[in-house]
């Protein structure tokens, strides 16, 4: 056999080692393969383009147990047998609900839930007692409305104050709640009402503001929105879903897209901007909420966001 063709034979083996050598190295048959790059949980980057911690949950969980143990004093409070013989498990001894006619939401009387600080108008505002506003969005009319609130807590806030903190997400669900409640106080006067659906919209919207920053991250933008609008009428088992999309950002993103400090300098003007935009309206709204003005004389149609006229009932009076 010729030396040409002993050179011949060894080519092969030479380039196979090549491919495979360590540090990339190539011997003229193209590029390496791309590494496999795997989905990125959603985090700030650093310099070293390291992933940020996250943060342990530990406010939405106690935010929950509240809500729960200032319900079971509700219902001790309410003490259904002493007042009526038309308790609904009965069993419950003092815990058991009002009729269904009177409370179709398993819980308290009304009354009840007006001597604890559900918000009223009358009572915030003719007798002054603003700290209805804050107290409300810790009461719940029944077990149904509390278990509706609690999951969409747990689905929402949790991973949301994994990835913000608790400081954020606590200001949100405070605030939101109170907003609220000043607003259903300027459009609701005659009746009450309780419950923690503003601080839920609130954590809703941070979702929103969350998705419009990251607006560019996502390969599929219009099913990332429609997921995210579809989270509060669908069932709670999509809930968690719609979290992995929104805050995780693992749905939706291009293979080996890597995050980068996502802003900019009018998105810190539109910050502060809408910081004093929040600021005037709660001062606007309080100033009109004890002045005494009537939301409904200055918006005809929001009435109908909380009431649907039917052949029996109108929403002139709501």
């Amino acid at each position: 056999m010729s030396v040409v063709d002993d050179m011949e034979n060894q080519m092969p083996a030479k380039h196979h080692q090549g491919i495979g050598s360590r540090g990339g190295e190539q011997d003229g048959l193209g590029p390496s393969p791309r590494p496999v790059v795997p989905p990125l949980v959603y985090a700030e980057f650093g310099d070293d383009d390291e992933l940020s911690p996250q943060w342990t949950s530990w406010l939405i969980p106690m935010f929950v147990v509240a809500n729960v143990i200032v319900f079971f004093a509700t219902m001790s409070v309410n003490n259904c047998p002493q007042h009526s013989k038309h308790c609904v498990a009965r069993f419950l001894g003092r815990f058991s609900f009002e009729h269904l006619r009177d409370n179709p939401l398993f819980g308290p009387s009304s009354l009840t839930l007006e001597k604890l600080g559900s918000l009223d108008w009358y009572r915030v505002v003719e007798k002054h007692q603003a700290w209805r506003l804050l107290t409300c969005i810790w009461l719940h009319a029944g077990v149904i409305h509390l278990a509706i609130n609690m999951l969409s807590i747990v689905f929402m806030g949790t991973r949301l104050e994994q990835q913000f903190g608790f400081v954020r997400i606590g200001v949100i669900y405070i605030m939101s709640g109170m907003g609220g409640s000043i607003l259903s106080s300027l459009f609701i006067r005659n009746d009450i009402s309780v419950g923690a659906s503003g601080a839920l919209f609130g954590l809703l919207g941070s979702m929103l503001s969350e998705l419009l920053t990251n607006w560019t991250i996502y390969s599929n933008k219009i099913a990332a929105f429609l997921t995210l609008l579809c989270c509060h009428c669908d069932k709670p088992g999509h809930w968690e879903s719609t979290l992995h999309q929104v805050v995780r950002k693992t749905a939706h993103m291009p293979q080996g897209r890597r995050l980068t400090s996502k802003y900019k300098p009018y998105q810190y003007i539109l910050w502060l901007l809408s910081l004093a935009l929040l600021i005037a309206g709660f001062v606007v709204a309080l100033v009109l909420l004890f002045k005494g003005e009537d939301g409904n004389d200055h918006c005809h149609w929001c009435r109908y966001l909380s009431c649907i006229p039917t052949s029996r009932w109108s929403c002139d009076s709501v």
